[in-house]
């Protein structure tokens, strides 16, 4: 199973509205296994992450107002790939993984961006 990333809006009555993926774009935020062993994990803690961690025990959901925030810790990882690649527990070469994660990290930029666009929220699930 995949954890997939999605841009929503609230509608009038506050209900979400989850928009579709543009063309071109993927919704593809890492494996099921990725909510310890990358996004948890304690590399990505000790970067000072807050929102990705959170993945560790349930689904993320950024809240419009924090999306800005949310990019900025977007970037830390990104900055960072290396040394999060470095740390999984995975049998996967290096530049595989740090090629992996920079994919993942790239789809949730990306949906960031469109959701600060359209005063939207990002949910990772």
């Amino acid at each position: 199973m995949s954890l997939l990333v999605d841009v929503f809006t609230a509608d009038e009555s506050g209900e979400s509205r989850f928009l579709d993926v543009p063309e071109g774009s993927s919704d593809l935020a890492g494996f099921e296994s990725w909510r310890t062993t990358v996004w948890g994990s304690e590399t990505v803690r000790a970067l000072g992450a807050r929102f990705f961690p959170q993945l560790a025990g349930s689904d993320l959901r950024v809240a419009p107002e924090n999306v800005p925030e949310f990019i900025d810790e977007v970037l830390l990882l990104q900055n960072n790939i290396e040394s999060i690649a470095a740390r999984m527990d995975s049998p996967k070469p290096i530049d595989q993984r740090t090629g992996e994660i920079a994919d993942r990290l790239n789809n949730i930029r990306d949906a960031a961006q469109r959701a600060s666009q359209i005063g939207g929220g990002v949910q990772i699930w």
